[in-house]
């Protein structure tokens, strides 16, 4: 089976490093294209012997990248075309139909109660991915959370195959070594009582409430991996608070970089507001780490049992947040067991049902099937977000 992957960007992100990690083990002959930002990702994926091609798109409105996309994917005589993220779904789908691809799947990675991939829902936004949804054969949705929410969108329950985000559990296993030599290189004393933070640092993930809330806590320390453009406030902010000698902000950090943060650290944080999934909670506790968490579909969608590590926030605010880190060093660090959530979340797994949803696609998908009479292929302007 030949499948053309197209996702949005290849910078360090989660549903980008969920495309590489399910590519190693995916049994079908993939390849990748990107409509913009070939970052690292896309080095990474080259390095693993993926073609990636960079189409060049300009922008959410950047029309002429919709007949390349179209000749590239008629040229690459796909079985089957698999799309990642808004921008890449709604272009995506429509270049399979017009190239006559025989299926097209889609992933919803990042869609919230009010947001989408960290911007706000627009009443276009919903217009034009219902419109191009229907161009599809089946959407996956990342966790049961994510499936409840596009069917209050309107999508089709029989449309709808959950198959939830995976992680290689091997790779974040807790390393004593790798914890003393992270803790070296990073300045970081042995007996210091660590938090670690992942993500983009976007307001969504308020990641300005965790620095709040290891500032007031003292002799606590916070290992924050991630960039983006709240990098500058949040450092602003833990100078304010005269905690800046407390807090690292390390940047982006490639799976390894993760792990290793994950081995030096005690205790685990995601503030964030709104979650699809909730990746960087499933490698925390794959490391042994317990977990404070506000929202994270891949721990509450779960029966109590199968992720006892995990903590979730009544609120997230700092206060609330404060009193869990101070009642959380008073005990002190300890290590758990890696809980039954990990192994539902094998990688190995989430290509195996992902390869369901393909058989599944290819025997259900018609060539005008769900075509609607009068579709135009080219999306307006105002609708992309």
């Amino acid at each position: 089976m030949r499948v053309l992957h197209i996702i949005t960007g290849l910078g360090v992100g989660g549903a980008e490093q969920q495309l590489r990690l399910l590519l190693r083990h995916l049994p079908a002959e993939c390849d990748v294209v990107t409509l913009t930002n070939p970052g690292p990702v896309a080095d990474g994926l080259r390095a693993d012997g993926v073609s990636v091609t960079h189409l060049g798109m300009r922008g959410n409105t950047d029309l002429t990248a919709l007949p390349r996309l179209t000749g590239f994917v008629r040229r690459g005589r796909y079985d089957l075309v698999h799309t990642h993220l808004y921008r890449a779904c709604v272009y995506g789908r429509i270049a399979a139909r017009l190239a006559g691809v025989r299926a097209a799947v889609a992933t919803e990675h990042s869609l919230g109660g009010r947001e989408i991939e960290g911007r706000p829902l627009t009443r276009g936004t919903r217009a034009l991915y219902l419109t191009t949804e229907r161009l599809g054969a089946a959407t996956v949705a990342v966790s049961p959370t994510v499936a409840g929410r596009l069917r209050d969108w309107g999508v089709p329950g029989p449309r709808i195959h959950v198959v939830p985000n995976g992680i290689d559990a091997a790779r974040f296993r807790f390393d004593a070594s790798g914890r003393r030599a992270t803790r070296r290189r990073l300045g970081v004393p042995a007996d210091a009582y660590v938090v670690g933070g992942v993500g983009r640092l976007v307001p969504g993930k308020r990641f300005d409430v965790l620095v709040e809330a290891v500032a007031a806590v003292p002799g606590v320390r916070l290992l924050l991996a991630g960039d983006g453009p709240e990098r500058e406030a949040l450092h602003a902010l833990a100078v304010r608070l005269r905690a800046v000698d407390r807090i690292r902000l390390l940047g982006e950090c490639d799976a390894d970089g993760v792990a290793a943060l994950l081995s030096a650290a005690d205790l685990f944080v995601s503030a964030s507001r709104e979650e699809a999934f909730g990746l960087a909670v499933v490698e925390a506790l794959a490391a042994g780490l317990p977990v404070l968490h506000s929202t994270c579909p891949a721990v509450d969608d779960l029966p109590p049992d199968d992720a006892p590590g995990a903590t979730r926030l009544r609120d997230g605010g700092v206060r609330e947040l404060t009193d869990a880190l101070r009642a959380r060093t008073t005990a002190g660090p300890r290590r758990l067991p890696p809980p039954r959530a990990v192994g539902r979340y094998d990688i190995a797994r989430g290509s195996r049902l992902l390869m369901d949803v393909y058989a599944h696609a290819l025997d259900t998908a018609r060539p005008d099937r769900d075509r609607p009479e009068h579709f135009h292929p080219y999306p307006t302007r105002r609708a992309l977000p």
